[in-house]
């Protein structure tokens, strides 16, 4: 937490902020193990014509969920709208949210479900469609202050069975810092759609982490083994002892490797087959530099070394697991975007445009990879508290905090949860996927 969501939570703070006018960031809950799905009852409707609303009601009975009309506080409102069909359908949104946003605990979660809208039939149940990622991002802007995420999941038709670990995640505390965002789910890639085991989801699943040493890297470690994973944790020589200490920790096995080597690939390859059993489950491409210079200034080894790190790396390791068949059917790829590689950045062209470039390698290999039954997904961070960012002059350091719908910076497990979500087994019909981790930064798309 840092120094002035303190303060705003301080007897001071809660009595002069208001006052003034000042923002005060909420207390945002996060995932603990054995932490139930929701800690109040749930609210569900849906619009007429819906195909969603019996699935969801099955998730949240499986979880232990109480669903009520109206309760007083509800934790979570989810709503059917696939059923939407015309703009003058959209009224609906308006008569099921309008009478409830106001009694919404703080930290709450709201779930829209609709169709992609390429799916949904002729050009008015389109437009109508499209409407709701307005609708939900808009509402995640009224709610964010109170620590509310509101998101929108498109369920192509035939889909609705492979909702569970999407609706499970987008409720939980695991998404804390995640809001304002579109998930889509699909039939493209087989797989199992049940969440087994909701507390270890990961369990039995060995998953290599580059950049495991420090940061967002050593909290991806934690976190998937938390979970249940294995993870190879993968830094560079010079981090070493840092490695060591946090694969250590976690029980997993470390890789010193430069991930800009040409037999990095092959390297890893042979570290799961010696290793391993000869399987990889998942791979997180989490390593990244950034050489900041103003493009005029911009020395050619700076753009090289940033673009070879953050974007061929990823490029050539995963080609060459799939090349050598460890990661195979089943399999997950993760690389780590940013919101940089969205909206760009001040003195980061090269960072920039590494990062947009995951976002291509993503959207080009999920249908290549979909009929060998592997996902690809990336997650774009905004500003999370991290070493790197605890160095950025304060007053970028402050609005990079406050320029979200949650008023604060996110923390390195807000990533590594998502990519926990992206990586699960029941997790086969999320691919093609961004995203972001910012709570709602408003910057960006």
């Amino acid at each position: 937490m840092d120094q002035y969501t303190k303060l705003a939570h301080s007897a001071f703070g809660r009595t002069v902020m208001p006052r003034v006018g000042l923002p005060r960031p909420p207390l945002l809950r996060r995932y603990e193990p054995g932490q139930p799905l929701l800690p109040g009852p749930a609210v569900v409707g849906g619009a007429p014509g819906g195909r969603l609303l019996s699935q969801v009601q099955d998730v949240l009975k499986r979880a232990g969920v109480e669903v009520g009309a109206a309760p007083e506080r509800p934790a979570a409102l989810v709503f059917d709208a696939s059923g939407v069909a015309r703009s003058e359908d959209l009224v609906a949104l308006h008569d099921f949210f309008g009478p409830l946003v106001r009694g919404l605990r703080g930290n709450g979660r709201v779930v829209v479900l609709g169709t992609p809208p390429e799916l949904a039939g002729d050009a008015r149940a389109t437009a109508a469609q499209r409407a709701l990622e307005g609708f939900t991002r808009a509402l995640g802007k009224e709610l964010g202050g109170r620590g509310t995420a509101v998101q929108l999941v498109l369920v192509a038709p035939g889909a609705e069975e492979r909702l569970e670990s999407t609706l499970r995640f987008l409720l939980s505390a695991r998404s804390a810092f995640v809001s304002g965002q579109v998930v889509r789910i699909g039939l493209d890639v087989a797989g199992p759609a049940e969440v087994v085991d909701p507390d270890r989801p990961l369990d039995g699943r060995v998953v290599a982490v580059t950049g495991a040493s420090r940061g967002i890297g050593e909290a991806i470690a934690r976190t998937l083994t938390r979970d249940g994973a294995t993870v190879v944790g993968i830094d560079v020589p010079a981090l070493a002892s840092d490695l060591e200490a946090v694969t250590r920790s976690v029980g997993g096995s470390s890789l010193l490797l430069d991930v800009t080597s040409p037999d990095a690939g092959p390297r890893l390859a042979r570290h799961v087959r010696e290793h391993h059993g000869g399987r990889l489950d998942g791979v997180v491409h989490n390593a990244g530099i950034t050489r900041d210079r103003k493009l005029a200034n911009l020395k050619a080894d700076a753009w090289k070394s940033v673009v070879a790190v953050n974007l061929t790396a990823p490029e050539r390791i995963t080609a060459s697991l799939l090349d050598e068949g460890v990661l195979g059917e089943g399999g997950r790829v993760v690389v780590i975007s940013s919101i940089a590689g969205i909206a760009g950045n001040n003195g980061q062209t090269n960072y920039a445009a590494s990062k947009a470039g995951l976002i291509g390698m993503v959207a080009a290999l999920a249908p290549e990879l979909a009929p060998r039954g592997i996902t690809i997904n990336a997650v774009a961070p905004g500003f999370i508290e991290t070493q790197m960012t605890a160095k950025v002059p304060i007053a970028i350091r402050e609005a990079g905090r406050r320029l979200s719908s949650m008023l604060q910076g996110g923390q390195p497990v807000d990533v590594a949860e998502t990519i926990g979500w992206y990586l699960q087994p029941a997790s086969s019909g999320v691919t093609g996927n961004l995203v972001r981790v910012c709570g709602q930064a408003l910057i960006g798309a």
